[in-house]
């Protein structure tokens, strides 16, 4: 069993569920210990016993920068240290530029860029002296315009240029930090199955966000699909990756949807 990970302590916000959960998982599975944080607490909990001892639930709201403090000094206080950052937590709020509403844009900007600027801020304080990988979850969308998600697709670009600047000051300052992203797809978790309500009878979840007609072989990523491209952005394995762009999206770039 491969343990490309063992005796380092990573922290991955959103974990109760689809992609962080995945990641949890696949993080442990490599040897690392991990720290969940989400607001649900019920759900971080779960996922801490499903790993084991070695899983620690922490509840985090990741638009709050005391939170960020609180987190990672009690990560530092009860792990030792800080090796990986995943800034996986985010929502999805469908919407054009006629329809999303003013308080929608704010709130998608609040927890999908401006969590992953406190993340990654606070992720490169925290490995300054030691080094480590911080990977942050974008999204297609960060560069292929879906109308119907304005506001998503904004937030999205937000944190991938954020990675490429962040990845661009740790390199320029000898700051032995990597900073990558991850730009899945429709990835079939929890938060995407809640845009299928209403949708036609018979439609298959592997056709979320395809066109069926023109992609009739279409489908959608999973979550493991996901957490193993962040496991390894997270590795040794990926040493000499910084300020990558990683698309798990099965070819949409050449195909669109």
């Amino acid at each position: 069993m491969s343990e490309r990970l063992q005796g380092r302590v990573a922290l991955v916000t959103g974990g109760a569920s689809g992609i962080g959960k995945a990641t949890a998982e696949a993080l442990a599975r490599e040897g690392a210990r991990v720290v969940i944080t989400d607001l649900n607490e019920a759900g971080g909990a779960a996922v801490t016993t499903e790993l084991g001892g070695q899983a620690l639930f922490l509840r985090q709201d990741v638009t709050s920068e005391q939170d960020w403090d609180t987190v990672i000094a009690a990560v530092q206080e009860r792990c030792g240290r800080v090796d990986v950052v995943v800034n996986n937590a985010g929502i999805l709020i469908p919407g054009n530029v006629e329809t999303l509403t003013l308080a929608q844009w704010q709130k998608l900007m609040r927890v999908n860029a401006d969590s992953v600027f406190l993340g990654t801020r606070a992720g490169v304080k925290a490995m300054k002296e030691r080094g480590g990988a911080i990977v942050n979850i974008a999204s297609i969308s960060s560069w292929l315009p879906v109308d119907g998600y304005a506001g998503y697709g904004a937030s999205k670009a937000a944190v991938a240029q954020l990675t490429r600047a962040a990845a661009l000051h740790c390199r320029k300052n000898g700051i032995p930090v990597r900073v990558n992203s991850v730009h899945p797809d429709g990835v079939w978790t929890p938060m995407t199955e809640e845009t299928l309500r209403g949708a036609p009878p018979g439609f298959k979840k592997e056709h979320l966000l395809y066109d069926v007609r023109s992609n009739p072989k279409g489908r959608a990523c999973m979550p493991s699909e996901v957490a193993s491209v962040v496991v390894f952005l997270a590795s040794d394995d990926a040493k000499a990756i910084n300020g990558a762009e990683m698309h798990v999206d099965n070819g949409v770039l050449g195909m669109g949807l």
